[in-house]
């Protein structure tokens, strides 16, 4: 009796965790600004998935990009689990940069893969805003049709 106790009781187990499978939500970035020609460090955030049957691949135009660390799996509240992954990178014109990820799915789903993508491009040009009067005088002029808007 015990035994048949046991076997239902993991059967529900099972059924519990099957329940929680969820895909990953990937984001994309780099440590600092982009700037042509200037290291930097692409990083890959995974997060919210379930079962942790998980790979990650971080792309410059397509080709995986060698020597990327990774962390060690962690979970969250509700057994849903997280990664990084991250690389150092000079960006150049033109290139993208791409995050992929393969989530195994459960067999009680549909079959296959799911796969996630996310990439960054870039900018081909950095501007601040000194270098920019036009920008500064419309963000000038903004604040005081905002201030005189509120005060009537």
């Amino acid at each position: 009796m015990k035994t048949v106790l046991s076997v239902i009781a993991f059967c529900v187990f099972l059924g519990f965790i099957n329940a929680k499978e969820s895909p990953p939500k990937v984001q994309v970035y780099s440590r600092n600004p982009g700037e042509h020609g200037k290291d930097n460090t692409l990083i890959c955030h995974v997060s919210g998935f379930h079962p942790p049957d998980i790979s990650i691949q971080l792309l410059k135009n397509g080709v995986e990009i060698p020597d990327a660390k990774q962390t060690d799996l962690a979970f969250e509240q509700g057994w849903q689990f997280h990664l990084t992954k991250s690389v150092g990178f000079t960006p150049d014109s033109g290139e993208e940069y791409t995050c992929r990820v393969r989530h195994l799915k459960n067999l009680r789903s549909t079959p296959g893969n799911q796969i996630c993508k996310a990439s960054v491009l870039i900018a081909a040009e950095y501007t601040s805003l000194r270098e920019s009067p036009l920008q500064m005088l419309w963000i000038f002029l903004g604040i005081i049709f905002t201030t005189l808007s509120y005060q009537n």
